[in-house]
């Protein structure tokens, strides 16, 4: 038994029991884009294809984060609607190339389609990678025009900005990349101890396990509320952030860096004094994980130090 098929079964004969009624009873009412769905989300619905799925493409090249795409894939691929044995949800992925992609600690990723074929996305998941070529750059663009949602998880959002789509808006990513996102693109503004930031058609997740909420947001938007808390219950999956963007507030103030535990100052993350490069800015020493942090400080500190 396929594992959709799996999940069909366990619906059909424990979700109805073990699920409140009024779970149950909206999956019908779902399917049909009833008054109820449409309120549990009133101002940002999306309107699914009259027919087929909805298509989402996964944008990957070299080192791309596991967890970013498959994060979001597995929200996508869960998805179920009252009786409804087809995905509302197609998922592929696509690159510039069919050459295999190695992601983060080796995984070997075939794509599905390049850039030369792929169908037209509705929603984009862009997670974090290597740069971007301009045939990559161009492919964003173009596909962005049409698609409901362009969406980056982690530091997916450099890749986002460097298309110009952030350019003028707000965003978020990792918590160790917020400086570096102001410092690289100024007209960008940052949004610390956000899960998610959703501008129009353009949404960016914060680090790692964030676009597991904000592609159940994207469900939500699309389904209703209602199959988008269905989806996260048969996922197991406990996490609130879905429910609100600003849910990362642990990392709404940067940590505190001290003489003893000294901090990067463009990531904020530990540091070995003993080998770490370091600058000397009026007076006080500041030390760095790696060379191109200490550039980057060394190039303005005062708006390094600016944004805390």
């Amino acid at each position: 038994m396929k594992r959709r098929e799996l999940l069909k079964a366990g619906a059909a004969i424990g979700c109805m029991g073990v699920l409140p009624f009024s779970l149950v009873r909206s999956f019908a009412a779902d399917a049909q884009g009833s008054e109820a769905s449409k309120l549990s989300n009133p101002e940002t619905p999306l309107k699914a294809p009259a027919n087929g799925s909805i298509p989402v493409a996964f944008l990957l090249s070299k080192g791309a984060v596991v967890i970013d795409f498959t994060g979001p894939w597995e929200v996508f691929q869960d998805v179920m609607i009252g009786g409804m044995m087809e995905n509302p949800f197609h998922l592929y992925t696509v690159a510039e190339t069919h050459e295999p992609i190695r992601a983060s600690a080796g995984l070997k990723i075939l794509p599905d389609y390049t850039f030369a074929n792929a169908p037209a996305p509705k929603v984009i998941v862009i997670p974090a990678q290597s740069d971007p070529t301009e045939a990559t750059k161009r492919w964003i663009l173009k596909s962005a025009k049409t698609a409901d949602v362009t969406m980056s998880v982690c530091t997916g959002a450099f890749v986002l900005a460097q298309t110009g789509l952030l350019s003028g808006k707000v965003a978020t990513t990792h918590h160790a990349s917020y400086k570096e996102l102001a410092l690289d693109f100024p007209d960008i503004k940052v949004k610390r101890g956000a899960r998610f930031v959703e501008q129009g058609n353009i949404a960016s997740a914060g680090g790692l396990s964030s676009g597991i909420d904000l592609a159940l947001r994207v469900v939500e938007r699309y389904c209703g509320h209602e199959v988008a808390q269905s989806t996260a219950y048969q996922m197991e999956y406990q996490g609130q952030g879905w429910l609100n963007p600003d849910s990362n507030e642990a990392y709404a103030q940067p940590p505190v860096s001290t003489d003893a535990h000294p901090l990067c100052p463009v990531c904020d993350m530990d540091v070995d004094k003993a080998t770490a490069p370091t600058s000397v800015y009026e007076g006080k020493t500041y030390y760095f994980c790696m060379p191109s942090h200490k550039k980057k400080f060394d190039a303005d500190p005062a708006r390094v130090l600016s944004l805390g």
